[in-house]
């Protein structure tokens, strides 16, 4: 059916007090609205039921060059779409403007997207009247609460998405989680960068168990991990970073057996050497920048053990971990990101690295491992980035180091014992199967010559051969990679002539 006369008029009022300077609405002409870009209507009664606004170029310009965010004025006129039950404004630019009170009174809305949208003031109290809404996002960095806190959502009983991402919370009271406690059918809560402090240890009761996504990462919480949260056994996705939490990872880390992601990440305090068990769903495992301590094999054994391991990315970085990389981690099959660096690693890379097919970045920097660099590391044909800085690598590199290595744009290895010796015995005809991007080789021994393979690399951007022992005259060919290069470090070297001389 066609949109209702009354609705096509407020909708052209609604649009009279916007500004449109890409002219996303220039649909809005004609008699059925419910054809108009944005506007979905219920075909049985031709009532509009859905505004979807939203920005769908944010931080962007469309084709013609013109901004494609809506500002100006929201007209009331919308209190006309008696069953509008959606309404997006995302990601537009309404200059600081207050949300307006009105949007209470909206009481079918099912769906509210206020965020990145230049909304100003405090949030309107009478929110609370909506107790149809199922999603609330009101994700920015200006909206403030009002003088009663987070009181208005004790209104919104039916509300299963909350994002308050960015409002600023640190005058919000105490019991800013008692009052997100009264909303029990919660599935998802998103509350970063809330400058929230007070994170309270026990609940006198828990009320949304049904939680699955919970977000409160990079505030300044001060405190043990709270008890309560051992009882969301529902949960799939955790992010507590970047905020003050300390002490070790309790045994209930294992009641999370639906854990796809836990980031527990820049707390620094988190310490000892407990192991998460096994958490066999898990995805994205982010601990980095803490100070767990003792034998990596605990953590990757755990996690190994499960009969399928889902796990994609590791990271443990800028830690306090120690011991040899076991054999156990060639059973993380699916991993995709690993990142180790600056712990006191020893021993080799284990051969069974090469088991990680679906391996696209490996980062084991600023450890103390050494030995000889496995070639089954040549078999990582979805490798883009191989960090191994630092280390007192020894032995002898080759092709096969690189064999299948048809992804790979980042190549860095550095020594850091000068007490041990790292050769690259590449032959001069070799084609390797990569295009780099990157390349720091250095206090490798390359020499004598300068290494010919790499005159195939023309997408080059950094070049780091310092300390190589490379000696001779510098190739022409060297000198038509400085097209696209903005570091070329190629010091402490015994390089010679004419070349050298003129460039």
């Amino acid at each position: 059916m066609d949109c209702l006369e009354v609705e096509k008029e407020a909708l052209l009022k609604f649009k009279q007090g916007l500004t449109d300077p890409s002219g996303r609405l220039s649909s809005w002409v004609g008699e059925d609205c419910c054809k108009w870009r944005g506007v979905s209507c219920y075909n049985r009664t031709g009532r509009v039921i859905k505004l979807k606004l939203g920005n769908p170029f944010p931080n962007s310009l469309e084709g013609d060059g013109t901004v494609s965010e809506l500002g100006g004025e929201i007209n009331p006129s919308l209190l006309n779409l008696k069953y509008l039950n959606y309404l997006d404004l995302s990601m537009n630019n309404f200059e600081g403007m207050e949300i307006p009170k009105f949007i209470g009174s909206l009481g079918k809305l099912r769906y509210l997207n206020l965020s990145g949208a230049s909304f100003d003031g405090i949030v309107p109290p009478n929110i609370a009247n909506l107790s149809n809404l199922r999603y609330l996002d009101l994700n920015t960095y200006s909206i403030e609460p009002n003088k009663n806190g987070l009181e208005w959502l004790s209104g919104l009983s039916s509300l299963k998405y909350l994002n308050l991402g960015g409002i600023d919370l640190s005058k919000a009271a105490a019991e800013w989680l008692q009052t997100l406690n009264t909303l029990p059918s919660l599935l998802e809560l998103h509350m970063p960068n809330c400058q929230l402090s007070n994170l309270p240890l026990s609940l006198p009761f828990l009320n949304f168990t049904s939680l699955s996504v919970l977000d409160l990462s990079n505030n300044g919480f001060d405190s043990t991990i709270p008890h309560w949260l051992f009882n969301l056994s529902s949960l799939v996705y955790l992010d507590l970073n970047s905020n003050n939490l300390q002490g070790g990872l309790p045994d209930a880390f294992q009641n999370f057996t639906s854990l796809q992601l836990l980031d527990l990440s820049k707390n620094s305090n988190i310490e000892g050497e407990r192991t998460l068990g096994n958490l066999c769903y898990l995805r994205i495992l982010i601990l980095s920048v803490n100070k767990l301590s003792g034998e990596i094999t605990e953590f990757l054994d755990g996690l190994s053990a499960c009969s399928y391991s889902t796990l994609e990315n590791l990271d443990l970085g800028f830690n306090k971990l120690t011991g040899n990389l076991p054999d156990s981690l060639g059973h993380l099959k699916n991993l995709r990101y690993l990142q180790l660096r600056s712990n006191s690693f020893r021993g080799p890379i284990p051969e069974s690295i090469g088991s990680l097919s679906s391996l696209q970045e490996l980062y084991l920097s600023q450890n103390q491992m050494g030995g000889i660099i496995p070639d089954s590391l040549g078999q990582l044909s979805s490798l883009v980035v191989q960090e191994l800085n630092e280390n007192s690598w020894e032995g002898v590199i080759t092709e096969a180091h690189f064999a299948n290595l048809s992804s790979l744009k980042q190549l860095s290895i550095t020594k850091s014992s000068p007490n041990v010796s790292l050769v690259f015995n590449i032959s001069s005809d070799w084609a390797p199967p990569f295009k780099l991007t990157y390349i720091n080789l250095r206090s490798c021994q390359l020499g004598p010559k300068f290494p010919t393979w790499l005159r195939t690399q023309n997408e080059l951007t950094t070049v780091v051969l310092n300390n190589a022992g490379i000696s001779g005259t510098i190739p022409d060919w060297l000198w038509k990679l400085d097209l696209q290069l903005s570091e070329l470090d190629i010091a402490y070297n015994q390089l010679s002539g004419a070349e050298f001389q003129t460039h």
